[in-house]
């Protein structure tokens, strides 16, 4: 055999080899803390009710997660990703500069941001712009921004309780802080004129908020140790919790179902998984898992995952959503603005 026609045997044996290790039936997921429960319900359905395996998933949280997916293509990368906070246009980027060109988003519901505290309290009211004072590193005072030097709630407002203020909450790469921040953080200092239009996001790093990772069982956990301390997590750990921890009201609005998806509870968001289609044909059972997750049988009114606590969107925005995933449409840049 001449050495060109011998090399172009190796060459496509290698390629032949590649092809068939990249090919699997055991879809891998990474992503958000929030939207992990969720997801294990329809992996547990999905390798019971099919032929495959149960998919591998991992709780990395919203931004970690993406970064993994956005790594690039094939082995070694994920296939799907969940999101407590939807993809942003620079995540999309990098995406496509690492290889990653055709993703479908897929849009599952809602959720709410709690601030939960063991269940043996009594119950409490605060607003945004108590719960901004307590955790943002510099607050006004005398009309110039100095160094938090609240300790206890009723440094704040002399009608809170007599306690240090302790709040556990997740970390810079979880979608829920990314949404605190959002949704509690801008919201509330925006209104102050002293910060700006835009507002003001960072938070104190003096030991008030003790950064607890990117599993939210472990807040509740803590919670139940730690009775007098607040934690920040999604609605649904509230539901699956409802002997051990309760929700303090915000503005005077209950974190209930009712609540959160008229939007009436001020601190709500929407929650997501992204699919990577160019593993689709490797990877066989990946539109299969997908297509299951956006039944009516999960995600609708009377879905399992309502059971457990996914606020369901509004039955035609469930429908589109449902459409994009079923064909495969390519998310753009124009989608994110």
């Amino acid at each position: 055999m001449n050495r060109i026609l011998k090399t172009t045997v190796i060459a496509a044996a290698v390629m032949s080899v590649a092809g068939v290790a990249q090919a699997r039936d055991q879809i891998r997921i990474v992503g958000s803390s929030t939207v992990y429960p969720f997801a294990s319900y329809v992996t547990e359905e999905f390798g019971a009710l099919t032929n495959y395996p149960t998919p591998v998933i991992e709780s990395t949280g919203s931004g970690g997660g993406i970064r993994l997916f956005c790594n690039g293509v094939g082995e070694g990368t994920p296939d799907i990703t969940n999101a407590s906070r939807r993809m942003k246009p620079s995540e999309l980027e990098r995406c496509e500069e690492n290889g990653v060109t055709d993703v479908t988003e897929a849009k599952i519901g809602s959720d709410g941001i709690v601030l939960g505290l063991a269940a043996t309290n009594e119950p409490i009211d605060l607003t945004l712009e108590q719960i901004f004072l307590a955790v943002a590193a510099q607050v006004p005072v005398d009309g110039e921004l100095v160094d938090n030097p609240y300790t206890n709630w009723s440094d704040i407002d002399a009608s809170l309780p007599d306690r240090a203020i302790s709040i556990y909450g997740p970390p810079s790469t979880s979608g829920t802080r990314d949404a605190f921040e959002e949704l509690v953080m801008e919201a509330a200092s925006a209104e102050m004129d002293i910060y700006g239009e835009e507002g003001y996001t960072d938070i104190r790093t003096d030991g008030v908020y003790i950064d607890a990772g990117e599993n939210d069982n472990l807040i509740v956990q803590r919670l139940a140790e730690d009775t007098g301390a607040f934690g920040i997590f999604g609605y649904s750990f509230l539901v699956e919790n409802p002997d051990t921890i309760m929700g303090a009201t915000i503005g005077g609005v209950e974190p209930e179902v009712e609540a959160i998806s008229s939007g009436e509870y001020p601190v709500a968001r929407s929650l997501w998984f992204y699919l990577k289609n160019q593993h689709a044909d490797e990877v066989t059972p990946m539109y299969e898992y997908a297509n299951m997750f956006m039944e009516d049988q999960m995600i609708g009114s009377d879905g399992y995952l309502v059971d457990i606590g996914l606020i369901p969107l509004p039955e035609a925005e469930r429908e589109q959503a449902r459409q994009k995933v079923a064909d495969r449409v390519k998310l753009v840049a124009a989608d994110l603005e």
